[in-house]
């Protein structure tokens, strides 16, 4: 079964299917996010064991190697947290999996938001309610006036 979560992506190459997703969906910066993969074959059915590492870049610079790991199952949940705003690439390197026991390695793009960046959408939602409320306030008795005069 895939991952239904809203920032989710999924990659096939060769014989083998990795998705990849978050918790939050729209990671925070600074803030522990819970990374989910899930690995596959070209039938939709988990792979029994799978080795992934994973290589971190942001700006073309790597800022972080997971080591790899062996995982039983189809499923992998990583806690991570990522300190800089913005897109980040993800390398996943699925391991004896390519031809002759190589490693194919997949790319996923994992972005996130700054905490202030809330602030600043709360404060433009705010704005248009009170905008809303004091265009009600001066138009609904003009039209309510209206329509008793009729």
């Amino acid at each position: 079964m895939a991952h239904s979560l809203f920032n989710s992506a999924e990659s096939f190459i060769g014989d083998y299917r990795v998705q990849i997703a978050t918790l939050p969906e729209i990671p925070i910066t600074g803030e522990p996010m819970q990374i989910l993969f899930r690995v596959s074959d070209v039938d939709f059915e988990d792979v029994d064991r799978f080795t992934m590492g994973i290589r971190i870049f942001y700006h073309d610079i790597q800022l972080d190697t997971i080591r790899p790991q062996s995982h039983e199952g189809g499923h992998w949940k990583m806690d991570y947290v990522l300190d800089r705003p913005g897109n980040h690439i993800f390398r996943v390197d699925l391991y004896d999996a390519g031809k002759n026991g190589g490693v194919i390695t997949y790319t996923f793009n994992i972005s996130t938001h700054d905490p202030f960046g809330y602030i600043f959408i709360f404060s433009i939602a705010a704005g248009s309610i009170g905008i809303s409320i004091v265009l009600g306030y001066i138009y609904i008795p003009r039209i309510l006036k209206s329509r008793t005069k009729s």
